[in-house]
Protein backbone atom coordinates (compact mmCIF):
# COMPACT_ATOMS: atom_id res chain seq x y z
CA UNK A 1 0.00 0.00 0.00
CA UNK A 2 1.74 3.71 -0.78
CA UNK A 3 0.15 7.18 0.58
CA UNK A 4 1.58 9.92 -1.78
CA UNK A 5 1.11 13.29 -0.82
CA UNK A 6 0.77 15.07 -3.78
CA UNK A 7 -2.37 12.16 -4.92
CA UNK A 8 -6.14 12.99 -5.39
CA UNK A 9 -6.61 8.92 -3.98
CA UNK A 10 -9.34 8.49 -1.89
CA UNK A 11 -8.55 6.27 0.96
CA UNK A 12 -10.89 4.11 2.82
CA UNK A 13 -9.72 1.10 4.49
CA UNK A 14 -8.29 2.99 7.16
CA UNK A 15 -7.75 -0.03 9.58
CA UNK A 16 -5.48 -1.19 7.25
CA UNK A 17 -3.42 2.00 6.40
CA UNK A 18 -3.44 2.36 10.33
CA UNK A 19 -2.02 -1.82 10.39
CA UNK A 20 0.99 -0.77 7.39
CA UNK A 21 2.16 2.39 8.32
CA UNK A 22 2.07 1.79 12.33
CA UNK A 23 -0.54 4.25 13.31
CA UNK A 24 -1.85 3.51 16.39
CA UNK A 25 -6.34 4.07 17.11
CA UNK A 26 -7.16 6.99 18.21
CA UNK A 27 -10.14 5.92 20.64
CA UNK A 28 -12.31 7.80 23.52
CA UNK A 29 -9.42 7.15 25.95
CA UNK A 30 -7.29 9.87 24.27
CA UNK A 31 -9.92 12.67 24.24
CA UNK A 32 -12.42 11.61 26.92
CA UNK A 33 -11.05 13.33 30.04
CA UNK A 34 -9.92 16.54 28.40
CA UNK A 35 -12.03 19.99 29.36
CA UNK A 36 -13.86 19.99 26.09
CA UNK A 37 -14.81 17.27 23.37
CA UNK A 38 -14.86 18.45 19.88
CA UNK A 39 -17.46 16.19 17.42
CA UNK A 40 -14.75 15.40 15.34
CA UNK A 41 -12.88 13.03 17.98
CA UNK A 42 -15.77 12.08 19.57
CA UNK A 43 -17.49 10.66 16.27
CA UNK A 44 -14.64 9.07 14.97
CA UNK A 45 -13.55 11.55 12.45
CA UNK A 46 -10.02 11.43 14.21
CA UNK A 47 -9.28 7.53 13.59
CA UNK A 48 -5.57 7.24 14.25
CA UNK A 49 -2.52 8.93 15.98
CA UNK A 50 1.40 9.02 16.48
CA UNK A 51 2.43 9.50 20.17
CA UNK A 52 -0.56 12.02 20.84
CA UNK A 53 -0.14 10.84 24.91
CA UNK A 54 2.60 13.31 25.38
CA UNK A 55 0.28 16.35 23.68
CA UNK A 56 -2.73 14.82 26.14
CA UNK A 57 -0.05 15.12 28.77
CA UNK A 58 0.53 18.45 27.99
CA UNK A 59 -2.78 19.86 28.10
CA UNK A 60 -3.65 17.84 31.70
CA UNK A 61 -0.87 19.54 32.61
CA UNK A 62 -1.07 22.58 31.57
CA UNK A 63 2.40 22.59 30.36
CA UNK A 64 3.35 24.48 26.54
CA UNK A 65 2.73 22.44 23.06
CA UNK A 66 2.26 23.71 19.80
CA UNK A 67 -0.02 22.93 16.42
CA UNK A 68 1.71 23.04 13.45
CA UNK A 69 -0.44 22.89 10.40
CA UNK A 70 -0.21 23.93 7.15
CA UNK A 71 -2.89 25.40 4.16
CA UNK A 72 -1.60 24.17 0.56
CA UNK A 73 -2.48 27.68 -1.37
CA UNK A 74 -3.37 26.43 -4.96
CA UNK A 75 -7.50 26.91 -5.09
CA UNK A 76 -10.34 27.70 -3.38
CA UNK A 77 -10.85 26.59 0.03
CA UNK A 78 -13.32 24.28 0.57
CA UNK A 79 -15.42 22.01 3.43
CA UNK A 80 -12.55 19.14 3.44
CA UNK A 81 -9.99 22.60 4.10
CA UNK A 82 -12.51 23.71 7.20
CA UNK A 83 -12.35 20.45 8.78
CA UNK A 84 -8.67 20.91 9.45
CA UNK A 85 -8.87 24.39 10.61
CA UNK A 86 -12.31 22.88 12.96
CA UNK A 87 -9.57 20.83 14.52
CA UNK A 88 -7.13 23.86 14.49
CA UNK A 89 -9.53 26.20 16.57
CA UNK A 90 -10.82 23.63 19.04
CA UNK A 91 -6.76 22.78 19.46
CA UNK A 92 -6.08 26.61 20.16
CA UNK A 93 -9.30 26.82 22.11
CA UNK A 94 -7.63 24.26 24.85
CA UNK A 95 -3.98 26.19 25.10
CA UNK A 96 -2.14 25.52 21.77
CA UNK A 97 0.32 27.71 20.58
CA UNK A 98 -0.97 27.65 16.64
CA UNK A 99 1.68 27.95 13.59
CA UNK A 100 0.52 28.15 10.14
CA UNK A 101 2.43 27.66 7.05
CA UNK A 102 1.55 28.87 3.82
CA UNK A 103 3.08 25.94 1.65
CA UNK A 104 4.31 28.90 -0.87
CA UNK A 105 6.87 26.93 -1.61
CA UNK A 106 5.35 23.54 -1.68
CA UNK A 107 2.69 24.91 -4.03
CA UNK A 108 5.27 26.37 -6.71
CA UNK A 109 7.42 23.17 -6.56
CA UNK A 110 4.08 20.51 -6.87
CA UNK A 111 1.44 22.51 -8.45
CA UNK A 112 3.37 24.86 -10.32
CA UNK A 113 1.88 28.07 -8.85
CA UNK A 114 4.01 31.22 -8.62
CA UNK A 115 4.62 32.30 -5.34
CA UNK A 116 2.46 35.84 -6.55
CA UNK A 117 -0.15 33.57 -6.98
CA UNK A 118 -0.08 31.62 -3.46
CA UNK A 119 0.15 34.53 -1.85
CA UNK A 120 -2.75 36.28 -3.22
CA UNK A 121 -4.74 32.76 -2.55
CA UNK A 122 -3.53 32.75 1.07
CA UNK A 123 -4.49 36.21 1.66
CA UNK A 124 -8.12 36.63 -0.23
CA UNK A 125 -9.13 33.25 0.34
CA UNK A 126 -7.74 31.15 2.81
CA UNK A 127 -6.91 33.21 5.57
CA UNK A 128 -9.81 35.55 6.11
CA UNK A 129 -11.86 32.15 6.08
CA UNK A 130 -9.63 31.27 9.10
CA UNK A 131 -10.30 34.26 10.95
CA UNK A 132 -13.98 34.20 9.83
CA UNK A 133 -14.32 30.59 11.23
CA UNK A 134 -13.05 31.77 14.66
CA UNK A 135 -9.23 31.16 14.80
CA UNK A 136 -7.95 34.00 17.21
CA UNK A 137 -4.84 36.28 16.90
CA UNK A 138 -3.89 35.68 20.60
CA UNK A 139 -0.89 32.65 20.19
CA UNK A 140 -1.67 32.58 17.13
CA UNK A 141 1.42 32.61 13.80
CA UNK A 142 0.84 32.32 10.02
CA UNK A 143 3.97 32.94 7.86
CA UNK A 144 4.69 31.79 4.50
CA UNK A 145 7.54 29.03 3.60
CA UNK A 146 9.39 31.66 1.37
CA UNK A 147 9.44 34.19 3.48
CA UNK A 148 10.54 32.33 6.79
CA UNK A 149 14.30 31.71 6.88
CA UNK A 150 14.51 29.85 10.24
CA UNK A 151 12.82 27.30 8.09
CA UNK A 152 14.25 27.60 5.25
CA UNK A 153 17.96 26.82 7.23
CA UNK A 154 16.51 24.27 9.17
CA UNK A 155 15.40 22.15 6.27
CA UNK A 156 18.81 22.70 4.56
CA UNK A 157 20.65 21.69 7.84
CA UNK A 158 18.54 18.69 8.89
CA UNK A 159 18.66 17.16 5.16
CA UNK A 160 22.37 16.25 6.39
CA UNK A 161 21.20 13.09 7.83
CA UNK A 162 18.74 11.94 5.36
CA UNK A 163 19.80 9.87 2.38
CA UNK A 164 18.49 9.46 -1.38
CA UNK A 165 17.44 6.01 -0.34
CA UNK A 166 15.30 7.36 2.42
CA UNK A 167 13.53 9.66 0.34
CA UNK A 168 12.86 7.26 -2.47
CA UNK A 169 11.09 5.08 0.23
CA UNK A 170 9.04 7.66 1.70
CA UNK A 171 8.01 8.88 -1.27
CA UNK A 172 8.91 6.63 -4.39
CA UNK A 173 10.37 9.75 -6.36
CA UNK A 174 11.80 8.95 -9.75
CA UNK A 175 13.49 10.48 -12.48
CA UNK A 176 10.92 12.83 -13.41
CA UNK A 177 10.51 14.52 -9.97
CA UNK A 178 12.23 18.28 -10.21
CA UNK A 179 14.22 19.36 -7.51
CA UNK A 180 12.60 21.90 -6.22
CA UNK A 181 9.37 19.13 -5.61
CA UNK A 182 12.28 16.76 -3.90
CA UNK A 183 13.46 19.17 -1.44
CA UNK A 184 10.01 20.39 -0.42
CA UNK A 185 9.57 17.43 2.02
CA UNK A 186 12.69 18.82 3.85
CA UNK A 187 11.03 22.55 4.00
CA UNK A 188 7.42 20.94 5.88
CA UNK A 189 10.15 19.07 8.37
CA UNK A 190 11.30 23.15 8.38
CA UNK A 191 7.85 23.99 9.15
CA UNK A 192 7.20 20.87 11.71
CA UNK A 193 10.29 21.42 13.81
CA UNK A 194 10.83 25.38 13.90
CA UNK A 195 8.35 25.82 16.51
CA UNK A 196 10.34 24.02 18.98
CA UNK A 197 13.17 26.65 18.58
CA UNK A 198 14.31 29.23 21.65
CA UNK A 199 12.96 31.92 19.16
CA UNK A 200 9.40 30.70 19.15
CA UNK A 201 9.00 29.73 22.90
CA UNK A 202 11.62 26.43 22.88
CA UNK A 203 11.46 22.82 22.94
CA UNK A 204 7.71 21.57 23.56
CA UNK A 205 5.31 18.75 22.28
CA UNK A 206 4.03 19.26 18.59
CA UNK A 207 0.70 18.00 17.54
CA UNK A 208 0.21 18.08 13.77
CA UNK A 209 -3.27 16.95 12.72
CA UNK A 210 -3.40 15.85 8.71
CA UNK A 211 -5.16 13.58 6.97
CA UNK A 212 -3.73 10.41 6.46
CA UNK A 213 -2.03 11.51 3.01
CA UNK A 214 0.35 13.36 4.78
CA UNK A 215 1.70 10.11 6.96
CA UNK A 216 4.92 10.33 4.54
CA UNK A 217 5.99 13.89 5.86
CA UNK A 218 5.08 13.22 9.60
CA UNK A 219 7.16 10.02 10.04
CA UNK A 220 10.35 12.27 7.96
CA UNK A 221 9.99 14.30 10.66
CA UNK A 222 9.85 11.85 13.23
CA UNK A 223 12.88 10.09 12.21
CA UNK A 224 14.58 13.85 11.67
CA UNK A 225 14.12 14.70 14.69
CA UNK A 226 15.15 11.49 16.44
CA UNK A 227 18.27 11.63 14.70
CA UNK A 228 19.57 15.20 15.38
CA UNK A 229 18.98 13.89 19.36
CA UNK A 230 22.05 13.94 21.39
CA UNK A 231 20.52 11.30 23.80
CA UNK A 232 18.68 8.61 23.18
CA UNK A 233 16.48 7.52 25.98
CA UNK A 234 15.01 3.68 25.43
CA UNK A 235 14.23 0.45 26.87
CA UNK A 236 16.72 -2.27 26.46
CA UNK A 237 16.28 -5.80 25.26
CA UNK A 238 17.04 -6.90 28.99
CA UNK A 239 14.35 -4.67 30.17
CA UNK A 240 16.14 -2.16 31.35
CA UNK A 241 15.66 1.97 30.98
CA UNK A 242 18.91 2.77 29.08
CA UNK A 243 20.00 6.68 28.51
CA UNK A 244 22.93 6.52 25.44
CA UNK A 245 24.68 9.30 24.33
CA UNK A 246 24.55 9.25 20.61
CA UNK A 247 27.57 11.57 19.63
CA UNK A 248 31.37 11.35 20.10
CA UNK A 249 31.97 15.01 21.64
CA UNK A 250 31.38 16.07 25.15
CA UNK A 251 30.81 12.25 26.18
CA UNK A 252 31.48 12.66 29.48
CA UNK A 253 29.91 16.13 29.85
CA UNK A 254 26.71 14.77 28.57
CA UNK A 255 26.56 11.47 30.69
CA UNK A 256 27.49 14.08 33.57
CA UNK A 257 24.31 15.97 33.04
CA UNK A 258 22.18 13.37 32.24
CA UNK A 259 23.27 11.90 35.75
CA UNK A 260 22.24 15.23 37.64
CA UNK A 261 19.24 15.44 35.80
CA UNK A 262 18.06 12.07 36.70
CA UNK A 263 19.01 12.62 40.25
CA UNK A 264 16.41 15.27 40.09
CA UNK A 265 13.85 13.31 38.68
CA UNK A 266 14.33 10.83 41.78
CA UNK A 267 16.13 8.31 39.95
CA UNK A 268 18.59 7.22 42.01
CA UNK A 269 19.85 3.14 41.41
CA UNK A 270 22.11 4.15 38.19
CA UNK A 271 24.88 2.76 36.64
CA UNK A 272 26.84 4.66 34.10
CA UNK A 273 29.42 3.02 31.79
CA UNK A 274 31.20 5.61 30.03
CA UNK A 275 32.89 3.73 27.69
CA UNK A 276 29.49 2.61 26.75
CA UNK A 277 28.53 5.86 26.64
CA UNK A 278 25.54 4.44 28.94
CA UNK A 279 23.29 5.01 31.98
CA UNK A 280 21.16 1.99 33.11
CA UNK A 281 18.55 3.20 35.33
CA UNK A 282 17.50 0.17 37.48
CA UNK A 283 14.43 1.97 39.53
CA UNK A 284 12.67 3.53 36.54
CA UNK A 285 10.08 1.66 34.34
CA UNK A 286 8.61 2.28 31.06
CA UNK A 287 6.18 4.83 31.75
CA UNK A 288 9.10 6.90 32.71
CA UNK A 289 10.70 7.43 29.95
CA UNK A 290 8.64 10.48 28.11
CA UNK A 291 9.32 12.00 31.34
CA UNK A 292 13.24 11.63 31.30
CA UNK A 293 13.16 11.77 27.26
CA UNK A 294 11.40 15.22 27.03
CA UNK A 295 13.63 16.15 30.42
CA UNK A 296 16.96 15.41 28.65
CA UNK A 297 16.23 16.79 25.43
CA UNK A 298 16.19 20.43 27.17
CA UNK A 299 20.06 19.89 27.87
CA UNK A 300 20.72 19.43 24.21
CA UNK A 301 20.86 22.89 23.29
CA UNK A 302 23.43 23.92 25.39
CA UNK A 303 25.58 21.01 23.89
CA UNK A 304 25.39 22.61 20.36
CA UNK A 305 21.64 20.03 19.96
CA UNK A 306 18.66 21.13 18.77
CA UNK A 307 16.79 18.37 21.50
CA UNK A 308 13.57 18.61 18.98
CA UNK A 309 10.79 16.18 20.22
CA UNK A 310 9.32 13.84 18.03
CA UNK A 311 6.26 15.61 16.56
CA UNK A 312 2.72 13.86 17.53
CA UNK A 313 0.09 13.89 14.94
CA UNK A 314 -3.21 12.92 15.00
CA UNK A 315 -5.24 11.46 11.16
CA UNK A 316 -8.32 12.02 9.90
CA UNK A 317 -10.81 10.86 7.47
CA UNK A 318 -11.70 12.58 4.33
CA UNK A 319 -14.99 13.98 3.95
CA UNK A 320 -16.17 12.67 0.53
CA UNK A 321 -16.51 14.87 -2.29
CA UNK A 322 -20.57 15.30 -3.27
CA UNK A 323 -20.01 13.05 -6.42
CA UNK A 324 -18.62 10.29 -4.16
CA UNK A 325 -15.03 11.00 -5.47
CA UNK A 326 -12.46 13.22 -3.31
CA UNK A 327 -13.84 16.39 -2.79
CA UNK A 328 -11.07 19.09 -4.76
CA UNK A 329 -10.98 22.46 -5.41
CA UNK A 330 -9.72 21.26 -8.79
CA UNK A 331 -13.34 19.53 -9.47
CA UNK A 332 -15.96 22.60 -8.37
CA UNK A 333 -18.95 20.08 -8.05
CA UNK A 334 -17.32 17.88 -5.61
CA UNK A 335 -16.94 20.61 -3.52
CA UNK A 336 -18.85 22.90 -1.52
CA UNK A 337 -16.38 26.10 -1.31
CA UNK A 338 -16.92 28.48 1.61
CA UNK A 339 -17.18 31.31 -0.63
CA UNK A 340 -20.06 29.67 -2.41
CA UNK A 341 -23.46 31.31 -2.85
CA UNK A 342 -26.72 29.46 -0.78
CA UNK A 343 -28.08 28.91 -4.58
CA UNK A 344 -24.97 27.06 -5.62
CA UNK A 345 -24.40 24.78 -2.84
CA UNK A 346 -28.22 24.27 -2.66
CA UNK A 347 -27.38 22.71 -6.22
CA UNK A 348 -25.01 21.03 -5.45
CA UNK A 349 -26.24 19.02 -2.41
CA UNK A 350 -29.66 18.21 -4.09
CA UNK A 351 -27.07 16.82 -6.63
CA UNK A 352 -25.09 14.80 -4.22
CA UNK A 353 -24.34 10.98 -3.91
CA UNK A 354 -27.10 9.27 -1.21
CA UNK A 355 -27.19 6.00 0.15
CA UNK A 356 -30.62 5.51 -0.42
CA UNK A 357 -32.54 2.88 -1.91
CA UNK A 358 -33.11 2.45 -5.99
CA UNK A 359 -36.82 3.84 -5.24
CA UNK A 360 -38.70 5.22 -2.71
CA UNK A 361 -40.94 2.22 -2.00
CA UNK A 362 -37.62 -0.02 -1.47
CA UNK A 363 -35.96 2.57 1.03
CA UNK A 364 -39.23 2.36 3.21
CA UNK A 365 -38.82 -1.54 2.77
CA UNK A 366 -34.96 -2.33 3.12
CA UNK A 367 -33.81 1.34 4.69
CA UNK A 368 -31.02 3.57 3.33
CA UNK A 369 -26.75 3.17 3.53
CA UNK A 370 -25.99 6.38 5.74
CA UNK A 371 -22.91 5.22 6.16
CA UNK A 372 -22.26 5.57 2.44
CA UNK A 373 -24.31 8.85 2.05
CA UNK A 374 -22.40 12.09 1.38
CA UNK A 375 -25.01 13.99 2.68
CA UNK A 376 -24.95 12.68 6.11
CA UNK A 377 -21.23 13.54 6.35
CA UNK A 378 -22.27 16.59 5.83
CA UNK A 379 -24.23 16.06 8.83
CA UNK A 380 -21.66 14.52 10.41
CA UNK A 381 -18.75 16.55 9.80
CA UNK A 382 -20.05 20.37 10.14
CA UNK A 383 -23.51 21.05 10.21
CA UNK A 384 -24.88 19.27 12.98
CA UNK A 385 -23.25 19.61 16.80
CA UNK A 386 -26.32 17.71 18.57
CA UNK A 387 -25.18 14.13 18.66
CA UNK A 388 -28.74 12.61 19.48
CA UNK A 389 -29.84 14.75 16.38
CA UNK A 390 -27.22 12.89 14.41
CA UNK A 391 -28.58 9.85 15.70
CA UNK A 392 -31.71 10.22 14.95
CA UNK A 393 -31.22 10.78 10.97
CA UNK A 394 -28.70 7.82 11.23
CA UNK A 395 -31.30 5.50 12.70
CA UNK A 396 -34.70 6.99 10.88
CA UNK A 397 -32.36 6.22 7.63
CA UNK A 398 -31.71 2.73 8.28
CA UNK A 399 -35.32 2.17 9.50
CA UNK A 400 -36.55 3.49 6.17
CA UNK A 401 -38.50 6.29 7.69
CA UNK A 402 -36.00 9.35 6.54
CA UNK A 403 -36.09 9.81 2.75
CA UNK A 404 -33.16 11.16 0.92
CA UNK A 405 -35.22 14.33 -0.44
CA UNK A 406 -35.51 15.09 3.05
CA UNK A 407 -32.09 15.61 4.32
CA UNK A 408 -30.89 17.17 1.45
CA UNK A 409 -33.11 20.07 1.78
CA UNK A 410 -32.38 19.96 5.73
CA UNK A 411 -28.49 19.86 4.67
CA UNK A 412 -29.32 22.68 2.39
CA UNK A 413 -30.94 24.85 5.23
CA UNK A 414 -28.42 24.08 7.39
CA UNK A 415 -25.24 24.93 4.76
CA UNK A 416 -27.32 27.75 3.76
CA UNK A 417 -27.07 29.47 7.49
CA UNK A 418 -22.97 28.37 7.63
CA UNK A 419 -22.11 30.07 4.07
CA UNK A 420 -24.04 33.51 5.28
CA UNK A 421 -22.78 33.52 8.20
CA UNK A 422 -19.28 33.09 7.21
CA UNK A 423 -19.81 35.47 4.31
CA UNK A 424 -20.71 38.12 7.27
CA UNK A 425 -17.66 37.38 9.38
CA UNK A 426 -15.64 37.52 6.21
CA UNK A 427 -16.37 41.19 5.33
CA UNK A 428 -14.26 42.25 8.32
CA UNK A 429 -11.98 39.57 8.37
CA UNK A 430 -9.17 40.88 6.05
CA UNK A 431 -9.24 44.02 8.16
CA UNK A 432 -7.40 41.75 10.92
CA UNK A 433 -4.99 39.63 8.67
CA UNK A 434 -1.90 41.57 9.88
CA UNK A 435 -2.57 40.32 13.21
CA UNK A 436 -1.83 37.21 12.85
CA UNK A 437 1.25 37.15 10.31
CA UNK A 438 4.67 36.84 11.72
Amino acid sequence: MKIDPWSSTTYQDYTRLRDEFGIEEFTEKHWKDLLKHHKLLRRGVVFGHRDFQIIHDAVKKKKPWAILTGLMPSGKMHLGHKMVIDEVIYYQSIGADIFVAVADIEAFATRGYSLKETEEFALNEYIPNYVALGLKPEKCHIYFQSKNQDVKDLAYILGKKVNWSQMLATYGFNGSNNMAHIFSPLIQTGDILHVQLEKYGGIKPTLVPVGVDQDPHIRLSRDIAQSHRLYNVTLTKDNKIGVFVKVDENIEKLLDKAEKTLNSLNFTKLKRITKYKAIYIKDAEEKDIQIINNTLSKIEPKFGGYGFLQPSATFHRFITGLTGEKMSSSKPESAIFLTDSPKQSTKKIMNAKTGGAVSLEAQKKEGGKPDECVVYELFLYHLIENDNELHEIYTSCKNGEKMCGHCKKYAAQLMEKLLIDLQEKRNTSKSKIKQYLL
